[in-house]
């Protein structure tokens, strides 16, 4: 793809998220969405493989399929209260097909089909723009939502969580763990977005911040599968030895930074009366656990006869990259849990 089209198709993407995160209205929303998704598509599909065309079509069709029920939602809205800003969202019909377009959207539970094939058949700089920047805009629409039934909600973010930790477990492919993963942490925002939208704030950003850190120490190993991670630290010694910890930073594992904001959520359903849910997210965060530790035992325990592996040992070459980024993530992955409080004390002021 020629340069100039790859800059013009990202100032798109950017101008897309922009104008959602930026509207009050709902027309201009959905023409934000539709920008993003428009410009995403050819990206997705630049590499011109059957496995990113038919990832670039699966995405093209659940996103307008998604649009479609939004439009048709505010619409309903505004014909029924004459209300098209976001805020003033009162009816309860067009509010729970607007909550389930965006889940559909972002890839919650039951509406999570597309997401772990479509990210399986993308590069994963590719799949880096898909599991972060793609989820800002139907989020800050979810945020600025009044849900008219929690219940909804709780359900929505519960199956969420179990699909994607029951679902990732026999995963061998790093993109489709990912792509679970994604799902499990949605699950946990959406748990508490309605008792308090701060936290799920805190919850997407250091979502962000793990999985850019998990997808960049990935690309710079080259590894898509488990298999190939028992080789990195032929490559990058001490990237292999912080990459469990990044692995289980996603886990929610103390003292990492993923513990922080599972044990607020937990903290904020006690006080909502909300125990069961509280104990079922926990424990469907063990699901999740477990695969974060089987990647990092696959990467650890990787000498014979523990693991045999008849490929060709890759050559160690410097890494060509550019590492700032990964240095900074893969800090802010391990080491925030100590200042807890400041972050949440800037979030809520």
């Amino acid at each position: 793809m020629s340069p100039y089209i790859l800059v013009t198709l990202l100032l798109g993407l950017g101008l897309g998220t922009t104008i959602t995160l930026t509207s009050s209205h709902w027309l201009i929303a959905w023409m934000g969405l539709e920008i993003n998704t428009l410009a995403i598509i050819p990206i997705m599909a630049q590499h011109y493989h059957p496995r990113a065309v038919e990832a670039a079509t699966k995405y093209f069709l659940t996103q307008a399929t998604a649009a479609a029920m939004i439009l048709f939602a505010s619409t309903t809205n505004a014909w029924i209260t004459g209300q098209w800003d976001i805020y003033q969202m009162s009816h309860p019909l067009a509010i729970t097909l607007i909550t389930l377009a965006l889940a559909l959207k972002i890839g919650l539970a039951p509406l999570h089909s597309w997401l772990p094939e479509v990210l399986q058949g993308l590069d994963l700089t590719t799949g880096l723009i898909m599991s972060t920047w793609q989820k800002l805009a139907p989020f800050a629409l979810l945020l600025q939502l009044q849900p008219a039934n929690p219940t909804m909600m709780i359900i929505l973010g519960l199956s969420s969580t179990l699909i994607g930790g029951w679902g990732g477990l026999n995963q061998t492919q790093l993109r489709k763990i990912l792509a679970y993963s994604s799902i499990a942490h949605l699950g946990w925002m959406i748990l508490v977005l309605q008792y308090a939208p701060s936290l799920t704030l805190l919850t997407l950003i250091m979502y962000l911040v793990m999985t850019i850190s998990a997808f960049l120490t990935f690309k710079a190993n080259n590894v898509t599968n488990i298999n190939a991670l028992a080789l990195s630290w032929t490559k990058t010694p001490v990237l292999t030895a912080l990459t469990p910890l990044i692995l289980l930073s996603l886990g929610g594992l103390p003292p990492l930074t993923g513990f922080m904001p599972k044990w607020l959520i937990l903290q904020e359903l006690t006080k909502q009366d909300l125990e069961p849910t509280a104990t079922f997210a926990a424990l469907t965060a063990l699901l999740s656990l477990y695969f974060y530790l089987r990647l990092s035992y696959a990467m650890t325990n990787n000498h014979s006869p523990l693991m045999i592996y008849t490929g060709t040992t890759p050559w160690r070459f410097p890494m060509s990259q550019p590492t700032l980024l990964l240095a900074l993530a893969i800090m802010s992955a391990i080491g925030l849990l100590p200042i807890t409080p400041l972050i949440w004390t800037i979030l809520t002021v």
